[in-house]
């Protein structure tokens, strides 16, 4: 007998029917002999909703109360399904995150998991019962319940399936799996059977939306394998975890997209020790993530200093910026909000040359301008107009042969 730990989005669970649906699914995994864990996530657009209904009554809502607010989204979601459950014979509870262990810090809106303390799950589970677990959410030592960040069902469900030692953590959603590239975009993109978690969370971080990048982290550091599946299909899915296929032919295996992209150049900085930490040190206190940084050439000591956040932080990050150029000599600030990322990911791409050759003679082919470029071991990022993503896509993904995988 396996313990399994399923996790079902908000796609999944969005009306009465796709509840029901769900719940047959689980009915089907615990008949074959498991031992069912499932974390949920709210229902359809519901936490959306709720975080427009507090700005409605404040402009700057509470953070503790926000987060009271919308983790009730999840409970609704969880108190539902175990209803469909018992409705079909199949005994089930639910539980908030706070009632399933899950202790985190105080941070308010984005807090990190302290540890889980799943000994309530394992005695429903040893009483037969398949526990459904309210995702997104934690308590704190003061009792207080805080939220993981948006889409954080995903580590609820990692974090417990590796606190109780399960076989699987199955991420339920409404795609087949992890494709070659978004299926939205280019229709030939195919489903992988594997993925390392490396490449994942590259992925993931870079535009796939897939599973929450924190709990891939999570998932590789506690060894839990990660299937990816639809909810609505009878699919295999995609495996993510740390084995490797042995010599991959095309070491690239995936193109992600990201919209989500703002520049901020600072013209004309002073060549001297100190700036960067001058100017990213504020940033970092006023939880704006930075994610692509180039500097320029210094000529007689004066140089520009790129670098890339996202749209929605563009606005506060040249607020926090524009004085601190000021103070330091620089002669002004530049933003650009109507850009877009394209990477191409896969393990083995640095020792094997030709990669960023082919990647840049295809934009050049396609007339696209490269802004910026970025690397890991396993990932090439081009910096790219906005309006231009979805034809690098296409293009991207019929020059490395994705569609033949």
């Amino acid at each position: 007998m396996a313990l399994i730990v399923q996790k079902y989005g908000g796609s999944s669970v969005a009306d009465a029917e796709k509840i029901k649906n769900v719940a047959r699914r689980i009915a089907a995994t615990k008949e074959k002999g498991n031992q069912v864990v499932v974390v949920v996530s709210a229902m359809g657009d519901t936490t959306d909703d709720l975080i427009k209904l507090a700005y409605q009554i404040s402009s700057q809502p509470d953070a503790r109360e926000l987060d009271a607010l919308v983790s009730t989204g999840e409970l609704v979601s969880s108190t539902l399904l175990a209803m469909a459950l018992e409705a079909i014979g199949c005994e089930a509870i639910s539980l908030s995150g706070a009632q399933a262990g899950i202790r985190t810090d105080n941070a308010y809106r984005q807090a990190r998991i302290v540890k889980v303390d799943s000994k309530r799950v394992a005695k429903e589970l040893k009483a037969g019962n398949v526990v459904i677990v309210a995702g997104f959410q934690g308590i704190t030592k003061d009792m207080d319940v805080t939220t993981l960040g948006r889409g954080a069902s995903d580590l609820s469900a990692v974090a417990l399936a590796g606190s109780l030692g399960a076989k699987v953590c199955e991420r339920y959603t409404d795609v087949a799996g992890i494709y070659t590239a978004d299926p939205r975009i280019v229709p030939d993109a195919i489903p992988l059977a594997e993925i390392s978690y490396e490449e994942m969370l590259e992925l993931a971080t870079y535009g796939s939306k897939a599973v929450q990048p924190r709990a891939i982290e999570l998932a590789e550091l506690l060894g839990v394998p990660i299937r990816v599946a639809s909810s609505f299909l009878n699919s295999p899915g995609t495996l993510i975890h740390g084995g490797e296929s042995m010599e991959i032919r095309n070491k690239v295996r995936s193109i992600a997209h990201d919209l989500d992209v703002a520049k901020i150049t600072v013209v004309g900085v002073p060549d001297r020790p100190g700036i960067a930490a001058a100017l990213f040190e504020p940033l970092a206190k006023a939880n704006i993530s930075v994610d692509t940084i180039v500097q320029n050439t210094s000529i007689n000591n004066i140089t520009d200093l790129t670098f890339t956040v996202a749209k929605s932080q563009l606005e506060k990050a040249m607020t926090v910026v524009e004085p601190i150029a000021k103070s330091i000599g620089a002669r002004e600030c530049l933003s650009d909000s109507k850009l877009g990322k394209v990477s191409v990911i896969g393990t083995g791409m640095q020792n094997t040359p030709g990669y960023a050759a082919r990647m840049f003679r295809v934009l050049s082919d396609k007339r696209i301008n490269i802004q910026l470029i970025s690397t890991s071991e396993i990932r090439i990022t081009c910096i790219i107009e906005e309006s231009q993503v979805v034809d690098a896509v296409r293009a991207l993904h019929r020059a490395f042969e994705l569609d033949t995988e």
